[in-house]
């Protein structure tokens, strides 16, 4: 940006962008005065650590525990609204989250580990503030200020002379605008996706686990949502075990098997565009994979059960298996799904996931044109959510590209525009 409009850009602090009503920096209560015991199953959600995340990812509203009004009121000073910007105070440093204006819920409380800022809207962009504080630049800023001082810790008076670069406000709301709207169409796709695989589950349920076909039949009535084509290639009745007659039992290694994946020391790995796959998901990406997608990824180590679907080419670790299919690869992900892997832990030291357990397990298993059929429902749905997901990978690679440009004033907003146009 050229330096005429560089001059425009004040160095302020946080404290001096907090509204000066006493509240604008808070921290949570002290834990002697929100213990567990004041949880209540409804009320006043508290905003814990897990409703925050390093990086970019504004608030996870969800795990949420909750105080009843009484205790809310006894802890006003820690009380915040939509659009207050949380950090943690101990825990995992770095950690932040911009509270929605929108949603079940209008008031929150802080939990004990945290603190939020209250910011003077004539000053300052909320959006555009946690999109600063939440940078790279900031995270590692508040992580080395920690670490020097020996404590993982940080509090108010560290936040109040937290500095930032503050450009005029119309070009905070133009900063905030261009960001905010790839990480709405991020979230579009992400509530979109969870709405697909929700459809997916609810389909293997009513087929596979509770027989609806079956039943509907038995009771002389058409499967509601089948064509009549689909319909009639389901069993008329169900056998003395509740079982749908002609189905066979069979166990999970007739349907899938599971391949154990292959060490890749994290020496041994370069820069690449493969996704490596452990148990709790993407750890890292390497220039060369070993399985090439789609397949399914299974949690042996660690996150046991773990499940993700993966269309691309991918490189699994030995922390996980990935599944070589015997039957349409949707019928065995949804299948994987229904077994309760999450519950067979085996390994007492490390939690850990025996295949040969898994195999044993029986698998109520339709005819192949059924499976069949269901794999022709299914993969559109897997289609689009794979299309969701990789339109969000490269829309959040472009935020990430233009977050710090912007956020320093190097990118004209005009430019930035431009370049979020060009992207549709």
């Amino acid at each position: 940006m050229h330096g005429d409009e560089m001059s425009e850009w004040n160095q302020m602090t946080l404290g001096s962008i907090a509204t000066k009503d006493g509240y604008g920096l808070v921290d949570g209560p002290f834990g002697s005065n929100l213990p567990a015991s004041c949880y209540t199953e409804e009320g006043i959600p508290v905003i814990r650590g897990s409703n925050l995340s390093l990086g970019i990812s504004r608030f996870r509203a969800d795990e949420f525990v909750f105080v009843s009004q009484e205790t809310a009121k006894r802890l006003a000073r820690s009380l915040c609204r939509p659009f207050d910007i949380v950090f943690t105070k101990k825990g995992t440093l770095g950690q932040t989250g911009l509270i929605p204006n929108s949603g079940p819920y209008s008031l929150y409380l802080l939990s004990s580990n945290q603190m939020k800022l209250t910011l003077d809207t004539r000053l300052a962009d909320p959006l555009f503030v946690y999109y600063s504080v939440s940078s790279p630049e900031s995270v590692r800023k508040i992580i080395q200020d920690s670490e020097a001082t020996g404590v993982p810790k940080t509090n108010i008076a560290y936040l109040r002379d937290f500095p930032i670069m503050l450009p005029p406000l119309p070009i905070q709301h133009a900063i905030a605008h261009i960001l905010g709207s790839l990480d709405d169409k991020i979230d579009v796709n992400r509530r979109m996706n969870e709405t697909l695989e929700a459809m997916a589950r609810a389909l293997f349920k009513d087929w596979f686990v509770e027989f609806g076909p079956v039943r509907a039949k038995a009771e002389g009535r058409q499967p509601p949502g089948l064509s009549a084509e689909i319909a009639a290639l389901f069993p008329d009745a169900l056998d003395a075990e509740g079982k749908p007659v002609g189905w066979e039992i069979k166990r999970v290694d007739d349907v899938l098997e599971l391949v154990y994946g292959k060490a890749l020391r994290a020496v041994n790995r370069v820069p690449g565009e493969i996704p490596v796959y452990g148990s709790g998901g993407i750890i890292e990406y390497h220039n060369e994979f070993l399985v090439n997608g789609p397949s399914i990824i299974v949690g042996r180590k660690g996150t046991v059960g773990s499940l993700y679907w993966e269309d691309r080419p991918f490189f699994p670790i030995d922390t996980v298996f990935y599944v070589k299919p015997k039957t349409p690869l949707t019928f065995c992900f949804y299948l994987l799904q229904s077994l309760g892997l999450e519950g067979m832990n085996t390994d007492a030291a490390v939690p850990g996931l025996n295949r040969s357990n898994v195999y044993r397990l029986s698998v109520t298993c339709a005819s192949d044109d059924i499976l069949l059929n269901f794999d022709n429902i299914i993969q559109p749905l897997r289609k689009q959510i794979f299309f969701n997901a990789r339109e969000s990978r490269t829309l959040a690679a472009l935020r990430d590209l233009l977050l710090p440009k912007l956020l320093s004033g190097e990118l004209r907003v005009r430019v930035a525009e431009e370049i979020v146009e060009g992207a549709r």
